[in-house]
């Protein structure tokens, strides 16, 4: 079943973000090397594709596990939650209707 990962950033986290994209991009794409991916991709701050100092206000994860607790235990050990980058992390079932 798909979920969406639904992530709130903490106040003042962007270079805590930086540093751990390396490790976060990589998790990614093990999910999407595995098919499972449908979508991914961070919020920016103001409205700009590359916000720069702006930042970002968190970030949505669409992707294929077995379970919501099989979600929600990918998501608990994301880089950027150890980083302390997401201050909150919501899991929720997804049901894709478009594009079909």
């Amino acid at each position: 079943m798909l979920f969406a990962i639904m992530a709130t950033d903490a106040p003042d986290s962007l270079q805590a973000r930086i540093t751990a994209r390396p490790a976060h991009i990589e998790r990614l794409q093990a999910l999407q090397n595995a098919g499972r991916l449908i979508l991914a991709g961070p919020h920016p701050a103001i409205e700009s594709p590359d916000p720069g100092a702006a930042g970002f206000t968190g970030s949505l994860i669409v992707a294929e596990f077995a379970s919501q607790a099989e979600a929600q235990a990918w998501a608990d050990a994301d880089p950027y939650v150890a980083a302390g980058v997401y201050a909150q992390v919501l899991v929720k079932p997804f049901k894709r209707v478009f594009p079909a």
